[in-house]
């Protein structure tokens, strides 16, 4: 409960026949006190914040704000619930992407306590215009100070404390209106889900690869160029039906070179 500027206001209220003046009560004095308290009309703020959630570290909430700029609020207790989409949400069920409303409400009600505090008493003594001594009903003396330039009604007429005497009785009154107002505060965050990824059109064709994944060709290196010209040299292209057959043709040349030598080789020797 906040308060507003404090300040008080007292007056004085008086009826035929009784004296109203305004005083200082001491412990003794022998005081009826009621106390009442008026409401007037409430008025409420509402502010709205709107963001989204980048990160989620901890009980810490990193928001980006509608105007651009990035918050970070700290220590956020696990009772603290969001309602996302018809759902509960606490700090650590939040996710990237989520769109968050804040909603404060403040109620500010302005309110009145009046206080009035009344004694009854004989006029025992008066020192004009200061103060004046009542004899209490349990028949103790009371002294009260009297204000400044205060009036009294007695029997009708208007007196000032010159007009006090001796073994009137009368009744003195003190009203205290003290004005403040009382804040209530609520507090409501909602939001949404990330927006999920557009969903392809209905007559778009879907394909889908199904057996075992072939691997892919060897890549095959650029022919190296021409050291000389620097001009690119073409590679030499073999023919699939043929190209394994040479590795054999080569070799039995090869044998037949060999037997032709050994045998010229023999040939000669037999001669000598």
């Amino acid at each position: 409960m906040k308060s507003s500027n404090n300040w008080m206001r007292s007056g004085l209220v008086s009826a035929v026949g009784t004296v109203c003046i305004a005083f200082a009560l001491s412990a003794g004095a022998q005081v009826e006190t009621t106390t009442t308290t008026t409401a007037g009309q409430s008025r409420q703020v509402v502010k709205v914040d709107r963001g989204e959630v980048l990160a989620i570290e901890g009980n810490d909430l990193i928001v980006r704000m509608a105007d651009g700029s990035i918050r970070h609020f700290e220590n956020i207790p696990e009772s603290a619930k969001a309602t996302v989409d018809g759902k509960q949400l606490g700090i650590h069920d939040l996710k990237p992407g989520m769109k968050l409303q804040r909603t404060i409400t403040t109620t500010t009600t302005p309110q009145i306590v009046t206080t009035v505090e009344t004694v009854t008493g004989r006029v025992w003594h008066v020192t004009a215009p200061l103060s004046v001594i009542l004899t209490l009903e349990n028949g103790t003396n009371q002294l009260f100070k009297i204000p400044k330039d205060q009036k009294f009604k007695v029997n009708g007429e208007m007196v000032d404390a010159f007009g006090l005497r001796k073994g009137m009785v009368v009744t003195a009154t003190k009203i205290v209106e003290v004005p403040f107002s009382v804040t209530s505060q609520e507090k409501s965050v909602s939001g949404t889900m990330p927006t999920p990824p557009p969903t392809p059109p209905a007559d778009t064709v879907l394909l889908i690869a199904e057996g075992e994944p072939t691997a892919a060709p060897p890549a095959t290196e650029a022919p190296a160029g021409d050291a000389s010209t620097g001009a690119p040299v073409a590679p030499v292209q073999t023919n699939p039906t043929t190209g394994s057959y040479l590795p054999a043709i080569g070799l039995g040349v090869l044998l037949l070179i060999i037997v032709l030598v050994l045998a010229k080789f023999a040939r000669g020797k037999s001669r000598t």
